[in-house]
């Protein structure tokens, strides 16, 4: 971004510094955060001193590293309740978890990621399944693909293009051909099944959340065991459910 004239690079740098935390999380010392964020250690001092006067970084157990502060949870409230998708979902999303008994969740679509903003789980969950703010690769999340099936293809094939694609699990799918297939899949049923591509033993589905325009803006899932239910079933039983709350929630500002 050197050539935007408006672009704050001291910003950026203090920014890098919090995102630090994505790439290992838990307490950092500052050579740590220095390295991580790719800032020389004396510019990555003066950042960490600024958050930590501001709330948000705090000091670690031993008063030597850091974490990050409790004021990034005031900055997470404020995006959560200026979306009105959020606001209008919130309902829809706890009908369909009582209704299911299923673990029930909003992710919003960012492109070549999706990340959660609502989650209502069950009563076997693990702990990163139920965190608001979790950030997944849309190719590889039910709901990621649920989206994708709604844009042209050759914007999902330039989407792909950008994406870094990892394993999650062992099972997670990363061959760009048989991505394609599952997103096309997905474009002729409606909606999205996937297996243990994010967490061994879970089932998905996912349904597009649109806009005005019929642009994807987010996904419902339905997220549930299959040591309890088959796919073929799950499917069949979730997925009308799960993509009649998408409707009801469809044609809004997107936001």
């Amino acid at each position: 971004m050197a050539d935007d004239r408006l672009f704050v690079q001291s910003l950026q740098k203090g920014l890098a510094l919090l995102e630090a935390f994505s790439r290992q999380p838990g307490e950092l010392s500052l050579n740590e955060l220095a390295a991580l964020s790719g800032i020389d250690r004396s510019s990555a001092q003066r950042m960490a001193h600024t958050l930590l006067k501001l709330g948000y970084l705090e000091r670690g157990n031993n008063g030597r590293g850091y974490t990050p502060g409790r004021k990034i949870l005031d900055r997470s409230f404020d995006f959560l309740r200026s979306r009105p998708l959020v606001e209008r979902a919130t309902p829809v999303v706890i009908d369909l978890q009582r209704s299911t008994g299923e673990r029930v969740d909003l992710s919003l679509f960012d492109g070549t990621t999706i990340v959660y903003a609502l989650r209502r789980q069950t009563k076997r969950e693990t702990f990163f399944a139920t965190l608001v703010g979790r950030r997944l690769p849309s190719f590889t999340a039910a709901g990621g693909r649920a989206c994708l099936a709604h844009l042209p293809r050759e914007e999902v094939a330039a989407l792909l293009n950008r994406a870094d694609l990892r394993p999650v699990t062992p099972k997670t799918l990363l061959d760009p051909d048989a991505i394609t297939a599952r997103i096309d899949l997905a474009r002729r049923e409606g909606y999205c099944l996937a297996q243990e591509e994010m967490l061994i033993g879970e089932v998905v589905i996912g349904a597009a959340i649109l806009d005005q325009q019929g642009r994807p803006v987010g996904a419902i899932h339905v997220a549930g065991s299959l040591a309890e239910w088959p796919a073929a079933r799950f499917a069949a039983r979730f997925a009308p459910l799960a993509l009649e709350a998408a409707r009801a929630l469809s044609g809004g500002s997107g936001r």
